[in-house]
């Protein structure tokens, strides 16, 4: 009896597991091989453009001009009539000190000049009357010689009482100090009140044409005959960068460089002016300068996320043939551009390559490309 029921119970769960394996061999008999299966990708075609090269660095704003108010003469400060931060044009007034001492000391010095005149006058009428004498034989040499000598006495003492005259009228004058330059009055200005002293450390206040800036950067030797060049060739200006890599405005342009390069840090002085609409860029403001350093008149440009990683880091891209298929190539990347790197080696213009889904393509195994679309192609390099 148990006999029988063994090949009973064999036949039963044969028969239930038939449809299973059936199953299985199905979809293995309709399985494609892994090196067949189409893969999505999003491509783009390579097309060569002119990119200008770049650096950029760190610097500091300045005031384009600066002036130091200080005081030619001393005394106690009448009036102010500006403010911190007041915009005030070419003459205007910003202090007047006390007169009153001064017109003192002009009177004083006229009076001198009234009596150098005096004097002066009495001279020449003495060697007048010492010359018409000497024709006459009425008088002698010594004479007439000791006239003219107190005449050109008298001539001297005048000039030089008139210089003195000339000099008190200037302090007079510079009792009121105005701002010999359009600009920003900047803080830390002395009050009414206050002792305006000549040669003092503190200044009464200080004026900055702020309509353009200067950005000093330090830049390392050995980039600076490469910006210099690109410069004399015109490639383009300066751009400012603010906080956020915020562009600035205005571009600005290469002024000046030091000719002596720092020995403790192997850095030269670079000088950039730019236009400063809006006050946008303050003295002091930490800001980065981007200078272009060479031209690239056909380059090939391919997305950071285009770019893959094999285990030894090499850089690759999945190129996609005419036949369809994609496969990784190595290439050698050169300056990153806004968001896309440079190919120095590896692709040629026209080429079709992936920018989304290519890590699906397996290193040294290419594969089919189940559908194009190039709806993602990189943004165009600003020169």
């Amino acid at each position: 009896m148990t006999c029988l029921l063994v090949p009973r119970l064999l036949l039963i769960c044969c028969l239930a597991a038939a449809p299973t394996l059936a199953s299985a061999v199905e979809v293995l008999a309709g399985a494609e091989p892994a090196g067949d299966r189409p893969v999505q990708l999003t491509l783009v075609t390579l097309t060569p453009e002119r990119i200008v090269l770049s650096d950029t660095f760190p610097g500091r704003v300045a005031a384009w001009r600066r002036v130091e108010i200080r005081p030619q003469v001393g005394g106690i400060i009448l009036e102010r009539p500006v403010t911190e931060g007041m915009r005030v044009a070419a003459g205007d007034v910003l202090f007047r000190i006390d007169p009153a001492p001064l017109k003192a000391d002009l009177a004083t010095a006229e009076a001198g000049l009234a009596r150098a005149k005096a004097a002066e006058a009495h001279a020449r009428r003495g060697l007048e009357r010492s010359d018409a004498l000497m024709a006459k034989n009425a008088t002698s040499g010594e004479k007439n010689d000791a006239a003219r000598n107190d005449l050109a006495l008298a001539e001297a003492n005048r000039a030089e009482a008139q210089a003195i005259v000339d000099r008190r009228r200037l302090d007079l004058e510079f009792a009121t100090l105005r701002t010999p330059i359009a600009g920003h009055v900047a803080g830390g200005l002395a009050d009414v009140g206050g002792l305006a002293a000549p040669g003092a450390e503190r200044v009464l206040a200080v004026v900055q044409d702020l309509d353009r800036v200067h950005v000093d950067l330090r830049l390392p030797a050995a980039s600076l005959d490469a910006i210099r060049t690109a410069a004399a060739a015109g490639l383009g200006g300066v751009e400012i960068l603010m906080d956020g890599d915020r562009p600035h405005l205005r571009q600005g342009q290469l002024k000046t460089m030091d000719v002596i390069v720092d020995p403790g840090t192997g850095t030269v002085s670079v000088r950039v002016e730019v236009e400063n609409p809006g006050l946008a860029l303050l003295p002091g403001m930490y800001v980065r300068a981007r200078l272009p350093r060479s031209v690239l008149p056909e380059a090939l440009l391919v997305p950071d996320e285009a770019v893959l990683r094999d285990e030894a880091g090499q850089a690759q891209v999945v190129v996609v043939s005419g036949d369809g298929r994609a496969a990784r190539r190595p290439v050698t990347l050169g300056d990153a551009i806004g968001g896309r790197l440079v190919v120095a080696s590896g692709l040629r213009p026209g080429e079709v390559i992936a920018i989304r889904g290519q890590d699906r393509v397996a290193d040294g195994v290419p594969v089919p490309v189940a559908a194009m679309a190039a709806d993602a192609a990189p943004a165009s390099v600003k020169n």
